[in-house]
């Protein structure tokens, strides 16, 4: 399938009022949450320090910043949406589904579950060939990817972002599909499902796996509950910011489908440094370059191999989760 010429798709130079809305709005609810706290505070204290000016004041000013948002949303809903949607759409594409996929495979510290992976890829029917690309590891991961069948590619620079960023330039270089894949691994995401992405690849540029499903889920995965809505949440935001432009409900999957000649004016539009949080700027990049993209839903499984990104535990994913939104609010220019 040719590419689009880029000249033909619209930018996202555009008035992101519910963006800004929503942002208002979290903060006029942070003023009342606040308000709320203080009044406790004050009934705890037995009135030892006067506080009810503080808590008058926060909830009548929070009222400020939460009608504001909602104006801001009200006049993007009805005004602006109608002509943010007017976006090529793929609904009844008739193109075919691809037939033979490249895939790479993120490793660092994965000896116990790349080769399994690698095998897994390899045996599926529409795989052509799979590059690992092993960000230094300290263990074998390298030497088993390649004994499993891999092409290995070593990535020295330590970080997901660069990993990440490293297979999606060698998928460009070395694979010969129309379509490639990038994928985790550690045995979290499974071969099988790329018949799922392949059959949505009509429709976009982009196809998206995403976890949200409570059903395709296994019991003992490293996704926490917190990280599941905080990950929904960043998601919509995402959504917000780009409104009319798709439904996004995962940031954090690595498993994706995509079109193998969009890859230079996206490589160029990424940036490398960014850590535990590129994979929802490679989203927000994607869409503000006018890439149709679309989620699929997959299956996620327990991990094999002890986790090491922005997954080990909740703080850790609420960090990632607050600089993944300082990222949205701008573009990016303060997370790296």
């Amino acid at each position: 399938m040719p590419a689009e010429p880029a000249t033909t798709r619209r930018r996202s130079r555009v008035w992101r009022l519910a963006l800004l809305g929503t942002v208002s709005i979290l903060v006029g609810l942070s003023m009342y949450v606040a308000a709320v706290v203080l009044s406790l505070v004050r009934m705890v204290l037995l009135g030892v320090f006067d506080l009810t000016p503080w808590v008058e004041a926060l909830l009548w000013y929070s009222g400020i910043p939460t009608s504001f948002g909602l104006v801001l949303i009200v006049i993007d809903l009805f005004l602006l949406l109608p002509g943010k949607r007017r976006f090529e759409r793929r609904a009844d594409s008739r193109q075919p589904v691809p037939d033979r996929v490249a895939v790479a495979l993120t490793s660092y510290n994965d000896e116990t579950s790349i080769g399994d992976a690698v095998r897994e890829f390899l045996a599926h029917p529409l795989v052509s060939a799979v590059i690992v690309v092993d960000n230094a590891s300290r263990d074998r991961s390298a030497q088993v990817a390649a004994e499993a069948g891999a092409v290995v590619v070593i990535e020295p620079q330590p970080g997901y972002g660069r990993c990440v960023f490293r297979a999606l330039q060698e998928l460009h270089a070395r694979a010969d599909t129309d379509y490639v894949a990038l994928c985790e691994g550690d045995l979290t995401f499974r071969a099988r499902d790329l018949e799922k992405l392949a059959s949505f690849a009509p429709h976009a540029d982009i196809v998206n796996g995403t976890r949200i499903v409570e059903q395709l889920r296994a019991y003992d995965t490293q996704l926490s509950t917190f990280m599941y809505y905080g990950n929904f949440f960043v998601g919509k935001l995402l959504e917000i910011k780009h409104f009319g432009r798709g439904t996004f409900t995962d940031v954090g999957t690595t498993y994706k489908l995509l079109r193998r000649d969009i890859l230079p004016e996206l490589l160029a539009a990424l940036d490398p440094a960014i850590n535990l949080e590129f994979n929802a700027a490679f989203m927000d990049r994607a869409l503000g370059r006018g890439y149709l993209m679309v989620e699929c839903p997959i299956t996620f499984h327990q991990r094999v191999g002890a986790s090491k990104g922005g997954n080990v535990n909740n703080l850790r994913a609420l960090r990632v989760g607050l600089r993944m939104i300082l990222g949205l609010l701008t573009d990016w220019k303060l997370v790296r």
